[in-house]
């Protein structure tokens, strides 16, 4: 059962509600509830908290910052990456296009395996479509996709030497 899944489960218990009464109150179907309780199926927060009102009570979500961990590597490839953001625009990208264009050939002919081959299409969906928000979110995410994208990224020298030196020098 996932972590939504047991506050609802808390919550019925401590109301005496069963799943057929949520059920009747939310609109719901009871087999949802049910697979919901037992982490067979995603309970978002939305749902959660439409469950929870009925009960007569109100999920609080705590957000917090988390510092990730990161390996030196990864940590390096953000950094380099989360300067390069800084250039992109519709303009930049385009100027940019061949030499991206050339390193994701370089790329396909040498990188095999996933999830290295379905990131380097990614890259390519994202600079056909010219999707400068995409690409800003892979250049400076730290989710596990971004990270992975980042290991296969096009985008090598695009930074001047001296800004790559100046990224790395500040850690």
């Amino acid at each position: 059962m996932g972590e939504r899944g047991q506050v609802l489960d808390r919550v019925m218990s401590e109301t005496g509600t069963t799943q057929t009464l949520l059920s009747r109150w939310s609109g719901v179907h009871q087999p949802s509830i049910s697979q919901f309780l037992t982490g067979r199926t995603e309970l978002s927060d939305e749902m959660l908290e439409r469950l929870l009102d009925c009960m007569g009570y109100r999920l609080e979500v705590i957000r917090r910052p988390v510092e990730p961990v990161l390996t030196r590597s990864e940590q390096r490839s953000w950094r380099l990456h989360r300067q390069l953001s800084t250039h992109l625009t519709q303009r930049s990208l385009k100027e940019w296009r061949p030499q991206i264009e050339e390193r994701l050939s370089q790329l396909r002919s040498r990188v095999t395996g996933q999830p290295h081959t379905r990131n380097i299409e990614r890259w390519g969906r994202l600079l056909d479509s010219g999707d400068v928000s995409g690409l800003r979110r892979v250049l400076t995410g730290l989710d596990r996709d971004s990270i992975e994208m980042r290991e296969v990224s096009p985008m090598g020298g695009l930074l001047s030497q001296d800004e790559r030196q100046q990224v790395l020098a500040d850690h």
